[in-house]
């Protein structure tokens, strides 16, 4: 039999790098690509892509593999970037990790790996792969903190096949271990944190390059004027920093975002109170299934952001996505967010909440 090829996402960071390793030593013919999906002028020092190149070099070389780099940045403007600027200018909160991985890592970029001629692609990300019967699914990490199935939700099962994902059965803690015992350069380096391309920086400073900011009254729910806000689009429902509301009330609790009045351009927002961000059901659209054959009625588990355990829910389909009903009501959902289901051992896909029902 001969050797499989397997052309392995390398961002520069520890897992990626493990990922590099795990699939060398079982044998596979390993090639590492580097992402450039952002182009960065200035060099304020927010954009880290040279020093994660310079780092696949070095874990490339100590694995004596061959390494690549591969622009998509006008990929990512077209199919991501877009996205992003239109959802918060309709004043809502994109996640675009979740849509640069249905529309870069499994789009262009697999197309790119397999003209490589790989047998396969992997990446870093902590989940599972199963296939079986003609269905691809896509299995919860054995690390339940690190579990990224909530960011692949949208990407679909056709783009699932031929991919591997060496971390599933590893905490990340062992990730870690095994860097630091095969001395690769990133065994050390800090998780990356924030949205994919903007990396560790300002964002505000960064949305104002393309959005112009337009300030507005700050009101409580009964209409009392409050402050001034900034710009909608930098706020999100649940946000308790930066209002500056910190000396207008004495009485003990703090100011957070409940909703946000995009035509008359009014941020509401709630003292000590949080039961306006609690609600009991979303409607959500664009559902993605990942080798799950939905019912018109579903009972499964959910989750509305990323670190938030799963939820109870059951879902009424619709001609145009779905209703999900909460078994209690949940926190500070917000349009726009992806609301990502699963049964006990896998993601079972997910959607865009459209509109949140108090």
């Amino acid at each position: 039999m001969s050797q499989k090829t397997v052309v392995v996402g390398m961002s520069g960071g520890v897992d990626s790098s493990v990922a590099a390793y795990l699939l060398k030593r079982q044998g596979y013919n390993v090639i590492g690509l580097f992402m450039m999906n952002w182009e960065e002028d200035d060099k304020d020092g927010a954009c880290t892509a040279d020093g994660d190149y310079a780092d696949v070099r070095r874990v490339c070389a100590a694995l004596d593999i061959p390494y690549y780099s591969v622009n998509f940045a006008e990929q990512y403007q077209d199919r991501v970037f877009s996205y992003f600027l239109s959802e918060y200018k309709a004043g809502r909160t994109p996640n675009p990790d979740v849509l640069c991985n249905r529309e870069i890592k499994f789009g262009p970029f697999r197309e790119y790996a397999m003209s490589m001629g790989a047998d396969y692609i992997a990446t870093g990300h902590y989940c599972g792969i199963e296939h079986k019967n003609g269905k691809t699914r896509l299995l919860k990490a054995k690390d339940n903190g690190k579990d990224q199935t909530y960011f692949l939700n949208q990407v679909r099962e056709e783009q699932l096949k031929n991919v591997i994902f060496p971390l599933a059965d590893l905490d990340k803690s062992e990730v870690r271990k095994i860097a630091l015992e095969n001395n690769l350069a990133t065994a050390g380096k800090k998780d990356s944190t924030g949205i994919c391309f903007i990396g560790e920086r300002n964002f505000r400073k960064f949305l104002q390059n393309y959005l112009p900011a337009q300030s507005g009254e700050i009101r409580t729910l009964d209409n009392k004027v409050v402050g001034e806000h900034i710009g909608l689009m930098y706020y999100t429902i649940g946000q308790r920093k930066g209002l500056d509301l910190g000396g207008v009330r004495g009485e003990e609790g703090r100011w957070f975002v409940v909703k946000k009045d995009i035509q008359n351009n009014i941020l509401y927002v709630s003292h000590g109170d949080e039961s306006p961000l609690y609600s009991r059901a979303c409607e959500v659209s664009n559902l993605n299934w990942i080798g799950y054959m939905p019912q018109l009625t579903i009972n499964c588990t959910a989750k509305f952001r990323y670190r938030q355990p799963e939820q109870a829910v059951k879902l009424l389909l619709t001609d145009g996505g779905a209703k999900v009903e909460f078994a209690e009501p949940q926190r500070a959902v917000t349009e726009g967010q992806y609301a990502v289901f699963y049964d006990e051992t896998a993601c079972l896909g997910g959607g865009v909440i459209e509109k949140v029902i108090y």
